[in-house]
């Protein structure tokens, strides 16, 4: 893919055209997802670049993540830990190219459309690929692809019609005898594509310049706390999207109603109360609502307090038996 440095005032790791897409297509719709994870990474001194961590996680995990809801995802490369459950495929013969990686990739597709990405994008999310993927769907384009910031197709970033590519695979093949040694663009050159701006979703590290530029976005302020919560999900096995305004909302309020030390322990035992009632997004906005609530109760019995007025004996109740005296 081509090296290109992100804007530096990108507000999200989307683009902003594919957001502008109406969602009106059911996402359960079933794709499967190829990610060519097999370059030598000449740039990167030869390093394994599908390992190396941004954000905490391995490029591979971070894109691998992105296309989660998959029915079937195909990583060609040599096998590896990954965070989620993938088909490991090699392209013939190993080293072969994108394309020959590809032709590998398809013969575990089974699925109408197919996001075919490379594993070295750290700022792809779910959303994006949702957004191709609709794009795609309403449309009759044998494809629908991602631009960078000059404008370049970037055929790693697309959603495709199966059929699509396996008949100009064909053809290619057919024409040059196999297709190792081919680049993508000799086969989508011959596709009807549907282009999508996506500066920061398809920004791709080719360079340890690359990679300092992606670890040191994720650290700036606009980022990090959600790039940490996907990355702690990642990594404890979570596969849950809640509203972490809430929690934090939450953390806030035990923070500053009953003391400091109370918002980590509140905010735990939520979770623990949430997965004791299912675990799932509305158990966790339930058992945080009510901890708010009482966190709030707390809050205003202080306020109270310090309202009252001071009793006549210092603080302790006066006596009002009919004895008393």
């Amino acid at each position: 893919m081509t090296e290109h440095q992100p804007p530096a005032t990108a507000p999200a790791a989307v683009p902003d055209t594919a957001h502008s897409i109406a969602h009106d297509t059911a996402h359960d719709t079933a794709y499967d997802a190829v990610v060519l994870a097999g370059g030598a990474a000449r740039r990167l001194g030869g390093a394994d670049k599908p390992a190396v961590r941004v954000g905490g996680r391995p490029l591979l995990d971070r894109v691998l993540a992105a296309c989660a809801d998959a029915r079937t995802t195909v990583v060609v490369a040599g096998p590896r830990p990954t965070a989620r459950p993938v088909t490991w495929a090699r392209e013939d013969p190993p080293g072969g190219g994108p394309l020959a990686a590809l032709d590998a990739g398809l013969r575990h597709v089974t699925a109408e459309h197919v996001v075919l990405l490379s594993a070295d994008l750290p700022f792809l999310d779910g959303r994006t690929v949702a957004a191709l993927l609709d794009a795609l769907r309403r449309g009759a384009a044998d494809g629908v692809l991602l631009t960078d910031s000059d404008g370049r197709d970037q055929p790693l970033v697309a959603a495709y019609r199966t059929g699509s590519l396996r008949r100009e695979l064909a053809v290619l093949t057919a024409r040059h005898g196999g297709a190792a040694g081919l680049p993508v663009r000799r086969l989508t050159g011959a596709l009807d594509l549907l282009r999508i701006s996506g500066p920061v979703a398809s920004f791709d590290c080719d360079t340890w310049d690359d990679i300092a530029t992606a670890r040191a976005r994720i650290r700036e302020h606009g980022h990090v706390l959600d790039e940490w919560i996907s990355a702690v999900k990642d990594e404890l096995g979570i596969d849950l999207d809640v509203d972490t305004g809430v929690l934090l909302d939450l953390a806030r309020d035990a923070a500053h109603g009953v003391a400091r030390p109370a918002a980590p322990l509140t905010t735990f035992l939520v979770g623990f109360a949430a997965a004791r009632a299912g675990g799932d997004a509305d158990a966790v906005a339930e058992a945080a609502r009510k901890a708010v609530a009482l966190a709030n109760r707390w809050a205003e019995e202080d306020t109270q307090d310090a309202a009252a007025p001071a009793s006549p004996s210092g603080g302790a109740e006066p006596e009002t038996r009919t004895d008393a005296g």
